[in-house]
């Protein structure tokens, strides 16, 4: 059977690498004498895939987590299983089993929506930038690529933009970000906006198709209780 985990990553453990995160929930999953189903060859590993990689600095109430498993197990008693088995800000907050076929994350999801912090502009010339970077025909990016510098556009993945008004001494910024052709950073945002971004907090992870969209796995009640928590 196959588990999927959905989980957040708040507060100071936002620091830690999607690699270091990997070898965190190995750990905890061992440790938690689950029945895992592992690799075949020399070096056995057990069988886990996550989500879209979370920007190392980033929060989020939306990363995910599919465990490959030998035997069958209860996912309602994995939430109270891994509470002490994770760091703080690592919290589980929905399991469930997959059913036969389902497709993997980095191929089904096709957006992520954002949170962010936009400390130093006011609304009105927020307002504005947002209206800039949509009108726009074009927004060209510089990445490295196997040692390479290239440039993208990424105006296609820019799929929409919101003020959520004041915030501090600066304002909130709603975006939603598509994954394909190539997935958007908050930092790449924020250099095509010429803006400088503050916290940001991945909170749904969208599955598009035939019209309809949904998230991996859904726990609307869960998220409120974690960001209340957290804030």
């Amino acid at each position: 059977m196959k588990i999927r985990i959905r989980f957040a990553k708040l507060g100071r453990v936002r620091w830690t690498s999607h690699r270091d995160v990997a070898r965190m929930w190995e750990r905890a999953l061992r440790r938690a004498r689950l029945p895992l189903a592992y690799t075949e060859g020399f070096s056995p590993r057990p069988k886990l895939s996550f989500g879209l990689a979370l920007p190392t600095g980033c929060e989020s109430s939306a990363e995910y987590l599919d465990v490959a498993l030998s035997e069958m197990v209860e996912p309602a008693d994995l939430t109270a299983t891994f509470s002490s088995l994770l760091p703080d800000g690592v919290d589980v907050l929905a399991a469930q089993v997959l059913p036969a076929g389902m497709g993997s994350l980095q191929e089904e999801v096709t957006s992520c929506r954002w949170e962010i912090d936009v400390p130093q502009l006011g609304p009105d010339a927020l307002t504005e930038a947002i209206a800039r970077v949509l009108g726009a025909e074009t927004l060209s990016v510089t990445r490295e690529r196997k040692g390479r510098p290239v440039t993208d556009d990424m105006r296609p993945s820019v799929l929409a933009l919101s003020s959520a008004g004041p915030l501090g001494t600066g304002s909130g910024l709603v975006a939603e970000l598509g994954t394909r052709p190539r997935g958007v950073r908050p930092s790449e945002l924020a250099q095509v906006m010429g803006v400088e971004l503050g916290r940001a907090r991945r909170t749904n992870q969208w599955i598009e198709r035939d019209g309809s969209r949904w998230e991996p796995l859904a726990t609307p009640a869960a998220d409120a209780a974690v960001w209340e928590r957290a804030s």
